[in-house]
């Protein structure tokens, strides 16, 4: 199901392309992250206490710095999906998983700076574990001192902007560029960040990505759906 991690730093980008994926998302954090135990409610810190993912190992998150809006939750959610859509609500900057009765399981998301965001509906056609990522021809030419140095690519790993998993949009068997991610950069939930893709917490991500599967329907609200569904 997932691409293979180890990618040859020199390989054409050509062929990064066709390993990794283009990706609308960006950007990388100049230092790796420190490994931290979350503190405040022990019950919240249980969640995003650090994580051994393989070779890679995800530091926790000081939940007692968070939103508390953003950790992850159940909620009442009134939505005429079934169980199992992902509905983004990029304007009250959260992710939904529908669940049965009324139910579902709250995200706290970063969203696309005005201009870049996604819009509309999609399929995930494509899960990926500790994913490449290779920026756009327009992400380059829009900042090329920023993006030029990594048009080769970066491989997967803490440092990648991807973060631990990455759910792949798709809108008529095409790849939109869009991507539904992880993040090295745990401060920037809750903003408008990003070049267009809708990052979680490493930990949600990894929640998420274990519970849906591909072909999974995703729906990006309007601002005039946003704030409709939770009740």
């Amino acid at each position: 199901m997932t691409p293979a991690r180890v990618i040859a730093p020199r390989l054409p980008l050509i062929a990064l392309l066709l390993v990794m994926g283009l990706s609308a998302c960006a950007q990388t954090a100049s230092e790796p992250p420190k490994i931290e135990t979350p503190k405040g409610d022990p019950s919240l810190a249980g969640m995003y206490a650090p994580i051994q993912d393989g070779k890679e190992t995800i530091p926790g998150v000081d939940v007692s710095k968070m939103d508390p809006g953003n950790v992850r939750q159940v909620v009442d959610y009134k939505t005429g999906y079934p169980p199992g859509t992902i509905v983004v609500d990029p304007y009250a900057r959260f992710l939904y998983l529908v669940m049965e009765n009324g139910k579902a399981m709250r995200y706290g998301v970063g969203v696309a700076r005005a201009g870049m965001e996604f819009k509309g509906e999609a399929d995930i056609a494509r899960k990926a574990q500790w994913p490449g990522w290779v920026p756009t021809q327009n992400m380059i030419k829009r900042d090329p001192e920023r993006y030029g140095p990594l048009a080769a690519g970066l491989e997967g790993g803490i440092r990648n902007p991807l973060g631990a998993r990455a759910l792949y949009l798709y809108q008529g068997g095409k790849d939109t560029l869009y991507r539904i991610h992880g993040t090295n950069e745990p401060w920037t939930i809750g903003k408008s960040v990003s070049s267009g893709c809708i990052r979680l917490l490493n930990h949600d991500i990894i929640d998420l990505n274990r519970r849906v599967p591909k072909g999974s329907k995703v729906v990006v609200l309007g601002p005039e759906e946003s704030g409709k569904g939770e009740v």
